[in-house]
This record gives structure tokens, C-alpha cells and sequence, in this order.
């Protein structure tokens, strides 16, 4: 089971490629700081606009670092069924822990699209899957009845819900019930999908606040209700300002604050505005990362 603190990995870049020292050097941190877990190659990755090349040696880097000490789950979706089962195999061979597959952007595929597209994947790879359901980058939401449907396959583990509809770990529990690992995509909600049944979070505020999303999970699996509270409402004004332009723009401008990465994005994603600018830097100062 993955639970707590899972850190969505910004993928640094320098001179327009990526920078594989700051990468596992950010990797190393974010273990030290207690994340449970780590993301490479997901959305706030940038795995869109990296190559097939880089997307896996992303991976091989990550786990190069992390393996042993906090499990791997490996950015490995596509719109192409084959194309997502050629980068789950290298997801397995790199020694990845698990795989996280989104459902498939663009195509629309109805709900026995989804079904078969996550059957062919399994059957592929021997390696333990996480659905990634989010219907406002992908447009299709896969619904509760498919997800327990898939739930039935071997090394379909889990879901990363990031639909924001806060019914719907709960009712994904009573459908499947509580070995089926839900983890929130929403860092904002983190307290009530908790408490709705969650598990934990797969994080892009983790990256610049890593041991204070992992002191958050601790406080919740302790039942300390005062301290996670506290934790919660420090944390808001982060969250809010890491999404006020399309992720991962503010999150690496925050990363480089800290001195952990450079802002710079790939196309389309442009450089974010000096009023997000501003809004980024007073949410770190004021959660309490910048002196």
C-alpha cells in the first residue's frame, strides 16, 4: 500500500535540456525531507513535452536514487495503448516500484475503451498499476463502476484521484473497499479526501514543502487532529498560489527560490507572470520557506 507524502517530481531543465544532477539531487531531498514516495515523469514532469529518451532516463535517474528507500512510481501513461505498455516495460526494468498510467487524453474513449486500455497494459507488464483519473487534463472520467471493474485485474493497486469530487473516495472505497489504495491529486483537499477514506496524497506542493506535506500525513496517521489542522491551514496559501497559472509553471519558479531548480519550462508552457511571480513568492514567505 502507498500511502502519506508522494512528491510529483518537477523535471529540471538547464540550457533547454534536462538537468540530471539537479534532478537527482532534488530526489535525495525530497527523501531526506520524508517524502514517502516519488513521482518521476508525471504531468508536473513535464512528460508531454519530454522525448521518449528522456522521459525513461528521467526514470532510470530517479530510481537510481530513490530505490530502496522510498518507492518509485513512474509516470507511464499514454493515448496510445501500445505506447504506454512500451513505457511501462521500461517502467519494470528500470526497477520502478509501481507505474501510474493517466486515461487517455484526447481519444475520449468510453468506459470499455478505459476498461480494455488498463486490461492490455496489465496483461503486458507484471508490475503493480495506479489509475490516474483526471477529467480536466485527460476530459474523460473514468467512473467508480470501471474502476472496480479494473480493480479485479492483478497489479491494478490503486487510483490517483484528481477529480476534485470529494464523494468519490468514498464511494470508490465501498465499491472496492479499503486495501484499494486512493491517493488524492489535489493537494488542496487533502484533509477531507482523508477523511473520505484516502490514503494519501501524490503531491506537487511536496516539492518545495516536502517535510511539511510529510509532518501533514503524520499528523493524520497519528490521529493528532490539532497538529494536522495547523499543518492543513498553513499550507492553503501554497497550495493556491502553486496552481494560479497552469502547473508546472509556478511550482519550478518556487523549486528555484529554494535554489532547487531553474524556472525554466518547455513549450507551450510559458514563463509565468510577474503578478504570479509575486503571488508565488509571498506564498513561500508566508508558509514559512523563504527568510
Amino acid at each position: 500500500m502507498f500511502s502519506g507524502s508522494i512528491t510529483a517530481l518537477i523535471t529540471p531543465f538547464r540550457n533547454g535540456e534536462v538537468d540530471e544532477k539537479a534532478f537527482q539531487e532534488f530526489v535525495d531531498w525530497q527523501i531526506q525531507e520524508g517524502s514517502n514516495g516519488v513521482v518521476p515523469v508525471g504531468t508536473t514532469g513535464e512528460s508531454p513535452t519530454l522525448s521518449h529518451d528522456e522521459h525513461k532516463r528521467v526514470v532510470e535517474l530517479c530510481v537510481e536514487v530513490a530505490k530502496g528507500k522510498v518507492p518509485v512510481i513512474a509516470g507511464a501513461g499514454s493515448n496510445s495503448t501500445a505506447e504506454a505498455i512500451d513505457l511501462t516495460r521500461h517502467a519494470r526494468s528500470a526497477g520502478a516500484d509501481a507505474a501510474l498510467i493517466v486515461t487517455p487524453y484526447y481519444n475520449k474513449p468510453t468506459q470499455e475503451g478505459l476498461y480494455r486500455h488498463y486490461e492490455a497494459i496489465v496483461e503486458a507488464v507484471d508490475i503493480p498499476v495506479i489509475i490516474y483519473n483526471i477529467p480536466g487534463r485527460s476530459v474523460v472520467d473514468m467512473s467508480v463502476e470501471t474502476m472496480a471493474r479494473l480493480a479485479k485485474l492483478s497489479n491494478i493497486v490503486g487510483v490517483k484521484d484528481a477529480t476534485a469530487d470529494l464523494a468519490r473516495p468514498l464511494a470508490t472505497r465501498m465499491a472496492i473497499g479499503g486495501e484499494f489504495c486512493q491517493l488524492s491529486g489535489e493537494d488542496a483537499t487533502i484533509g477531507a479526501f482523508l477523511a473520505q477514506g484516502g490514503h494519501g496524497c501524490i503531491s506537487v506542493t511536496s516539492n518545495v514543502a516536502p517535510r511539511l506535506c510529510s509532518d501533514l500525513h503524520k499528523a493524520w496517521q497519528a490521529r493528532d487532529i490539532d497538529r494536522f489542522a495547523e499543518i492543513r491551514d498553513r499550507l492553503m496559501p501554497l497550495h493556491s498560489a502553486l496552481f494560479c497559472e497552469s502547473s508546472p509553471g509556478p511550482v519550478k519558479y518556487a523549486a528555484s527560490l529554494l535554489g532547487k531548480s531553474l524556472p525554466d519550462t518547455r513549450l507551450p508552457m510559458a514563463p509565468i507572470t510577474e503578478a504570479s511571480l509575486g503571488r508565488v513568492d509571498e506564498a513561500m514567505r508566508t508558509v514559512g520557506l523563504l527568510n
